[in-house]
């Protein structure tokens, strides 16, 4: 029986995203019966798998048509190009924000925490990534960790593609478990 039958959630990305980073959490959480919507600033995107651009992915909802008050949690997936372009944009960051203060799952996998340092929302939390970003995330005031999947507070992360079941086992956890504490942002 679907766990998720009543849940949508949202994947924000840009192009060069990890491919599997969006496939495999949207496949999990479509099994567990969440609807997923792909949203993006951009008009088209391109995936990034073994070195090379992968297939384009449809785009279920452009940003700016997007409200978080339609959504129960976020997924971030990781990428090299992906996160440093979402976190350069203002409308991006206010997206991500906003499920911060309703105390929203959030997850992000990889180099996908990148993009969450911009919220102003991680100092105190315990987290994890891949380890180029760990310095951007103590900076920003993160307890990090080399652990597969860290949860604190509605907020998942992991490492890398290897750890995506433990990833979305979690996610789907979150999601069922529904709001959280609301969370301070800037």
């Amino acid at each position: 029986m679907p766990t998720l039958k009543d849940k949508t959630v949202a994947i924000l990305t840009e192009t060069g995203f990890e491919e599997s980073e969006l496939k495999s959490p949207k496949k999990a959480l479509e099994e567990a019966g969440a609807t997923v919507h792909v949203i993006s600033p951009a008009s088209s995107i391109k995936g990034w798998k073994d070195g090379n651009w992968s297939d384009e992915v449809k785009i279920d909802k452009p940003l700016r048509d997007a409200s978080p008050e339609d959504y129960h949690a976020l997924v971030l997936p990781g990428g090299v190009i992906n996160p440093d372009k979402l976190r350069t944009n203002k409308e991006a960051i206010e997206f991500i924000k906003a499920f911060f203060a309703k105390g929203k799952p959030v997850a992000a996998i990889c180099h996908g925490p990148q993009v969450l340092i911009e919220t102003g929302a991680l100092e105190g939390r315990e987290m994890t990534s891949w380890p180029s970003i760990k310095t951007d995330l103590v900076n920003a005031g993160v307890a990090w960790t080399d652990s597969e999947c860290v949860c604190d507070s509605a907020l998942v992360t992991a490492r890398k593609p290897d750890d995506l079941p433990a990833f979305n086992k979690k996610l789907i956890e979150e999601i069922r478990e529904g709001i959280h504490e609301e969370q301070k942002t800037l």
